[in-house]
């Protein structure tokens, strides 16, 4: 009288499966009562059983996890992650995204294109500004310097205009 298929698998440290198969494949013979000798099929285990493939016990490797969470998600190996590392990496990445969201209920966040299209009207206005600004100060700056009116209002709309073609060419980076 032997053991249990199930305290043989505790035995072993497999399932109750593994046993199961092993029976049924022929590796290891059950006593007629269906029990199992455990010195007897230790020895039929390990002269019927092909040693373990390699890389099927294949270590994990360490996920680099950057500190703070500020430089974007962790990086994995070349070969795949372990549930272990992509859990972390999942951990890493809803910390990430808790700060941004919580960055923005505090209002220390701007929607970027928002930024953009007022930073653009402000730029406009103050180029309209610029180009009505000959035409209403011309006349008195030619009374003051006793010239033509038109001429200065000519000169100064060329020089205006010129002004704003180089500030125009000049491209601020909103990145």
């Amino acid at each position: 009288m032997g053991i249990s298929i199930r305290a043989y698998a505790r035995h072993r440290g497999v399932t109750d499966t593994a046993v199961h198969k092993a029976i049924r494949a022929g590796r290891i013979t059950p006593e007629a009562d269906g029990t199992i000798d455990a010195d007897r099929a230790d020895r039929e285990w390990a002269r019927n059983s092909e040693p373990p493939k390699a890389g099927t016990r294949a270590k994990a490797a360490k996920v680099a996890v950057p500190e703070g969470g500020s430089d974007g998600p962790a990086s994995l190996p070349a070969g795949g992650a372990s549930l272990l590392q992509a859990r972390t990496v999942n951990e890493v990445v809803k910390a990430q995204t808790n700060k941004v969201r919580l960055a923005r209920l505090k209002g220390e966040l701007v929607d970027r294109p928002q930024a953009i299209a007022h930073v653009f009207k402000l730029a406009r206005s103050e180029r309209d500004a610029w180009l009505n600004w000959p035409a209403r100060i011309s006349a008195q700056m030619a009374a003051k310097l006793d010239i033509d009116p038109h001429t200065m209002h000519i000169a100064l709309e060329s020089a205006v205009r010129e002004h704003l073609q180089e500030l125009g060419e000049m491209r601020p980076r909103v990145d």
